[in-house]
């Protein structure tokens, strides 16, 4: 904390706590926080209690003023209005978007930077250690009490553990062993991020504050990260648009909204449904109070065409009612910020892309060999994988923007694709927003231009932005402005979700769905994969897994199919052409076999859930007919008896055979 946020030293609270209250006791307080930029107010008067385990997320949309809330927290920013509280001895650790680091050391040196306390301690144990070897008396005593009082504080402190704990962490969050060597200042922002999150997790603050911590993990870091902040020992504050991270973690989601703070206890999912009937019972006032007011307006109109005095002071009675009556604001519309619709202009071949025998390499670093796969019409796939396995290159290889090293790829007949690119290659950094899209599609007019710009949050002299000016949310929107427009029936994203908040992510996510053409992408964002993939490619040891399903599929058969498609990672060597020959066709017969595996057993589970439908319907009409026959009008009617009789049997015969495939079935699926 600077000098720059006002401290208040609070008293610890003292009284007879349960464990889950004791949690939730204030580590953190914030007070009628204010702050205004130019005149404006970007955060006003707010309330935040963070409790000594709790985890917190942050959200809102863009510029909500979340990042400016917690530089505030820390001191980066000195409020104009209200008190920052952190609770008297704690300690608190930020990790911000964007790190500049320029230390000389390598990056094992840096994170180790973080345990500097408990290293000198060692040192000093073992100086120590040398000098009990030469006193005597009450100088051996006195040495002897210093070296008993450092080595508790060394073991309280986990100090024999701590190196491995820092390769643990630096493994973790996607760091290999040969990059421990690597110099800091010549990594890239996101690696330096995952530097510092390393050295501040190590740390162990009371409470952290984290912004956007996913946004340069891989899926496996994401998980690792994940499970150690369930286990942590303090407070964590989250701002991040990663909700399948935030339904993982969080206990409590704190929500900035037009101005306002907002509390939601539970995790992603209870605030997404809490917020929801909270918006419906909201609407619900509204258009009743609408409604009223209509009926007022009606009689009032009906009074005053009486031309009577009675009936006008009468009228004018109820016209004083009506501007006294506190009106309710109509809930903001959902998802209204960006109008994305996505439509092909022709329909495309069943055979979208096919790609034989793809291998890639650059100097050093193997990514992919002798990849086969297919993508057929309509199929939404996503490819996942670790950072550096070649992801974001397979697209750029599709879109001609580098060249594979050998191996052939295919397109089908009348495929026209649409890429959107993370690194926004195909916007032109020297044009404007509105040249963007003139040049590329020369028939719409200014009007039309400006209608679809506006779409994407891009009004009046906005767009006479320069590209280069803009920030990456900026080009990630002209890039889907101009995805929009090109009328694509083959769409290929290389990380759509990157800088989008979370409504404009649930945008995107309307649209794919929607489409009726076929997409392939690469993403991190789980919940965003969940929601649109029919299918995963999993690249993993310099090939691709396929999984026929979402995320959660993936998820549940991971370990199973990667061991049987994926194996061990696999090292070049030189070997004759017959030897290539028999690993390549080994290679299509295994993507092959994962084709119809999986296939196989979708047809189960399929045949699964159809038995037990049946099952379920002959057990109710079983049921039906035990009731009919203890009825008066049908035990005395002997025809009708015979019926039921041998329905029943037939029921029970079908029943059995049933039983025996659903037995058989549920062991396979």
């Amino acid at each position: 904390m600077t000098n720059k946020t006002k401290l208040v030293t609070v008293t610890p609270r003292v009284a007879m706590l349960t464990e889950r209250d004791v949690g939730k006791t204030p580590v953190l307080e914030c007070i009628d926080l204010g702050i205004s930029f130019g005149g404006l107010k970007a955060v006003d008067n707010f309330n935040i209690t963070i409790g000594r385990t709790e985890i917190t997320g942050l959200i809102g949309p863009n510029g909500a003023g979340k990042s400016t809330l917690l530089k505030m927290i820390v001191g980066e920013l000195a409020p104009d209005d209200g008190n920052v509280i952190l609770t008297k001895g704690k300690t608190l650790g930020y990790l911000a978007q964007h790190q500049e680091m320029q230390s000389g050391n390598t990056i094992y040196e840096e994170v180790r930077t973080a345990k500097a306390d408990i290293i000198a301690m060692e040192r000093r144990i073992r100086e120590i250690e040398m000098e009990l070897k030469h006193l005597s008396g009450d100088a051996l005593n006195d040495r002897l009490e210093t070296y008993n009082r450092l080595m508790a504080t060394f073991e309280r402190e986990n100090g024999y553990s701590c190196e491995s704990e820092i390769t643990g962490v630096l493994k973790g969050l996607g760091f290999t062993e040969n990059d421990f060597t690597k110099p800091v200042d010549t990594l890239s922002g996101g690696q330096k991020t995952r530097v510092s999150l390393g050295k501040l997790l190590l740390t162990k603050p009371d409470i952290l504050l984290l912004d956007e911590p996913t946004n340069h993990l891989d899926l496996n870091s994401i998980a690792w990260l994940e499970t150690y902040l369930l286990n942590y020992q303090g407070a964590v504050l989250i701002v991040s648009h990663d909700r399948y991270f935030l339904n993982k973690v969080v206990t409590k989601v704190l929500e900035i909204e037009l101005g306002e703070l907002r509390t939601y206890m539970g995790n992603y999912s209870d605030y997404a449904a809490k917020k929801q009937q909270l918006r419906d019972i909201r609407l619900k006032e509204y258009l009743n109070q609408q409604q009223e007011i209509k009926h007022q307006e009606a009689v009032i109109e009906k009074l005053r065409s009486f031309n009577r005095e009675k009936s006008i002071k009468r009228a004018e009675s109820r016209e004083k009612m009506l501007e006294k009556m506190q009106t309710i604001e109509k809930p903001i519309e959902v998802n209204t910020d960006i109008h994305l619709k996505l439509e092909p202009s022709c329909v495309s071949g069943n055979d979208v892309l096919t790609v034989e025998h793809l291998s890639k390499s650059f100097p050093g670093q193997e990514l992919f060999t002798d990849v086969n796969l297919e993508i057929k019409r309509g199929e939404h796939v996503a490819v996942i994988g670790d950072n550096g396995t070649g992801k974001t290159t397979l697209l750029k290889i599709l879109n001609r923007v580098v060249s594979a090293d050998s191996g052939t790829y295919t397109l089908g007949s009348n495929v026209k694709i649409g890429y959107y690119d993370q690194e926004h290659h195909v916007l032109h950094m020297e044009k404007t927003i509105f040249d963007e899209i003139s040049d590329d599609y020369p028939t719409l007019t200014n009007t039309e231009i400006r209608n679809v710009l506006a779409a994407f949050l891009f009004t009046g002299d906005d767009v006479f932005k320069q590209i280069s000016s803009l920030s990456g949310g900026e080009r990630g929107r002209v890039s889907l402005a101009k995805l929009m427009l090109s009328e694509a029936n083959f769409l290929i994203l290389d990380e759509p979700t990157n800088h989008l908040d979370i409504a404009s992510k649930e945008i995107l996510e309307n649209a794919l769905n929607d489409y009726t053409g076929t997409v392939l992408y690469v993403s991190h964002d789980r919940y965003f994969i969940n929601q649109t993939a029919s299918r995963i490619l999993d690249l993993v040891n310099h090939t691709f897994v396929n999984y026929i399903g979402n995320y959660d599929y993936y998820l549940e058969k991971k370990e199973e199919l990667t061991t049987a498609y994926a194996g061990e990672a696999s090292t070049p060597s030189s070997v004759s052409d017959n030897s290539t020959d028999k690993n390549v066709s080994e290679s299509k017969l295994s993507w092959q076999e994962q084709k119809e595996a999986q296939a196989r057993l979708r047809k189960r589970q399929n045949e699964l859930k159809k038995t037990e439908e049946r099952i379920g319907e002959l057990e109710d009409r079983d049921g039906e007919i035990d009731a009919l026959m203890v009825q008066e009008e049908i035990f005395t009617n002997s025809v009708k008896c015979q019926e039921l009789a041998k329905e029943k049997a037939t029921i029970a015969e079908e029943l059995e055979e049933l039983y025996m495939k659903w037995e058989e079935l549920a062991e396979d699926a």
